[in-house]
């Protein structure tokens, strides 16, 4: 099993895609958290959101909408593409079984949403030393365990887009029709249901159960900044929110949920 997981690492680290997202993710999360931000920024002296101290709540602030588009993307390609290629069979006729074979793929889609994690963070907080630096402020860090319990979320919210993605995958048997139903329900079904929600109070116990509702309710006592939120372009979230130890169960049973469904196709269908 460690060494199906380990050859999936590999095929998934060689394939240019994956490498090219997270670039393109990482430049997007430094420019809109940090760039724009500083240039911005209105009065005198420097936004204190782009300093060293507030920089878990800063980046995190990415990761419910926009993280989770690279993640639903990478996930799409990392389980869709053994469709398109017609390789889905040839890999099941070599012995393993069909659901040993997501196993070993799930896996290692984990491990490499790891440096998607966090590079992101690195980036911000090259950023933000450098904004202190030419700003001659103070570069305060938040505690280790703050930075790790921000770490620990923003993988849990790429890991539950990602399996979101593997579900539209399955149930495409492809790439392309998959990565469009991902992102037509990121803008259109959370999106605008959260924002009805406000006005239509019976929307919001649907949006309670959302991913990215309960996303901003994990990261909202790391330091998130909900004014940021509420301004975050097609990302943005003004609420209704939910304590973090429910926004924990519910992502967490969303992944699960996610994933059973996605064993389950693969299991009962041909996969011809």
């Amino acid at each position: 099993m460690t060494t199906a997981i380990a050859a999936e690492l590999l095929a998934l680290r060689k394939r240019p895609a994956t490498w090219v997202l997270l670039g393109i993710y990482a430049a997007l999360s430094t420019l809109f958290s940090y760039a724009l931000p500083y240039l911005e920024g209105e009065g005198p002296g420097v936004p204190p959101e782009v300093l060293p101290d507030r920089i878990a709540g800063q980046v995190i602030a990415g990761f419910p909408f926009f993280g989770g588009v690279f993640a639903l993307i990478l996930a799409v390609l990392a389980i869709g593409s053994d469709y398109g290629w017609d390789t889905l069979k040839t890999l099941l006729t070599q012995g393993p079984g069909r659901l040993r074979l997501l196993g070993t793929k799930l896996a290692a889609l984990g491990v490499v949403l790891v440096p998607f994690t966090l590079v992101v963070f690195a980036c911000g907080a090259v950023a933000s030393f450098g904004i202190a630096q030419a700003e001659g402020a103070t570069a305060d860090w938040p505690s280790a365990w703050l930075v790790l319990r921000t770490l620990a979320a923003g993988w849990l919210i790429l890991a539950v887009w990602a399996a979101f993605g593997v579900l539209l995958a399955v149930a495409t048997r492809g790439t392309s029709l998959a990565i469009g139903l991902g992102i037509l329900y990121t803008l259109v079904i959370e999106g605008l249901t959260s924002a009805l929600a406000e006005s239509v109070s019976f929307l919001e116990p649907l949006v309670q159960v959302f991913v990215r509702a309960n996303a901003y309710s994990l990261v909202e006592p790391l330091g998130l900044s909900f004014e940021g939120a509420a301004g975050n372009g097609p990302g943005a979230y003004t609420g209704p929110l939910v304590n973090a130890g429910q926004a924990l169960l519910v992502l967490v049973a969303l992944a699960a949920a996610f994933l059973a469904a996605s064993a389950t196709l693969l299991r009962r269908r041909d996969v011809a």
